[in-house]
């Protein structure tokens, strides 16, 4: 549904895309990160015909974006990350209006716009200006107006961006709903738990080239092996527990033990004492947890609690960006 080939750009000094070639397929959600002045943006500009690229193509429902300008905007529903309202409308009108520039039929128009406000929750404020609409609202009204016209693919920029704790919960909900439905999602966003939720696919760029592009399980298995191989284990340690030095250090001759860090001690690990816990990383062939807590024993460690960390999308994202896979 999404493809690009040696997609570059570049604004004076700044090259905004350096060579990005992607693939999104059919039913993908796709999760878009970067730090700012990544890329991001300008990609998604670029595929809603916004911007023209100084070398490379795309194709966006097997249009051409240099070529097919028209029929990749009746396909695409483009939400930037800071969306343009019209005050003085209310959110009825508002809708009404971009279903007029869409050329939905009059009969259907009404129809049209009330699923769309019941899809993203927004019917009790159909007669509300959008000026009086929180920013949560407003977020939602943005991907109200984008869905006017029934599009395959979504590129939604930020779309969670100043949105309060129940206000991107509310968000992600909506796009996991859409996600359902069958769009084609391509989704940026920094707050990358949210998107380890509801993406199928993640793609990582650092100043304009792009780093890793797969699914979000390879991108985990990627992190374990650039950071040395198997699971984590976070142990706490209880009072009277040998010194979390003496432990660490006594760890460190187990062949199946490949890095120890003491860990800030935290509220979640009941029976763990003040001077904190160990991040013990194992080896993939270490044998399994018992050995693990045998050399505990052996050291001296009283052990208060016992966790398997799972690999987080903040841990590939710090861990893939470092440079490692250019």
């Amino acid at each position: 549904m999404i493809e690009t080939r040696h997609l570059t750009k570049t604004y004076a000094s700044l090259k905004a895309l350096d060579d990005l070639t992607l693939d999104i397929g059919p039913g993908e959600v796709f999760g878009f990160i970067g730090p700012n002045g990544a890329g991001k943006s300008t990609t998604m500009k670029i595929l809603a015909c916004l911007l023209r690229p100084d070398k490379g193509t795309a194709k966006v429902c097997g249009f051409d974006i240099a070529k097919d300008g028209d029929e990749i905007r009746r396909c695409i529903g483009y939400m930037p990350d800071f969306l343009g309202v019209y005050d003085d409308l209310t959110v009825d009108e508002y809708l009404h209006f971009f279903a007029a520039a869409f050329k939905l039929p009059r009969r259907q128009r009404r129809s049209i716009v009330g699923q769309v406000l019941t899809l993203t929750d927004l019917t009790e404020k159909k007669d509300a200006l959008v000026d009086s609409l929180s920013r949560g609202m407003q977020q939602r009204l943005g991907v109200a107006r984008v869905l006017i016209h029934d599009p395959k693919v979504l590129l939604l920029d930020e779309p969670a961006s100043g949105l309060d704790p129940r206000a991107r919960i509310e968000m992600r909900s909506l796009l996991q709903e859409l996600g359902r439905m069958g769009k084609v999602l391509m989704v940026s966003s920094h707050i990358l738990s949210e998107l380890a939720e509801m993406c199928s696919s993640i793609g990582i760029i650092e100043r304009g080239k792009l780093l890793y592009a797969g699914s979000i399980e390879d991108a985990y298995e990627r992190t374990k092996a650039l950071s040395g191989g198997g699971e984590v284990i976070l142990v706490g340690l209880e009072a009277g527990s040998a010194p979390g030095e003496a432990v660490k250090a006594s760890l460190a001759r187990f062949p199946f033990v490949i890095g120890v860090e003491s860990s800030p001690p935290a509220s979640e690990h009941p029976g763990s004492a003040p001077s904190g816990a160990l991040r013990v990383r194992l080896a993939s062939d270490a044998g399994g947890h018992h050995a693990l807590i045998e050399a505990l024993l052996a050291s001296g460690a009283r052990i208060g609690s016992f966790e398997p960390q799972d690999v987080k999308l903040e841990d590939a994202f710090l861990k893939l960006t470092t440079g490692a896979l250019q």
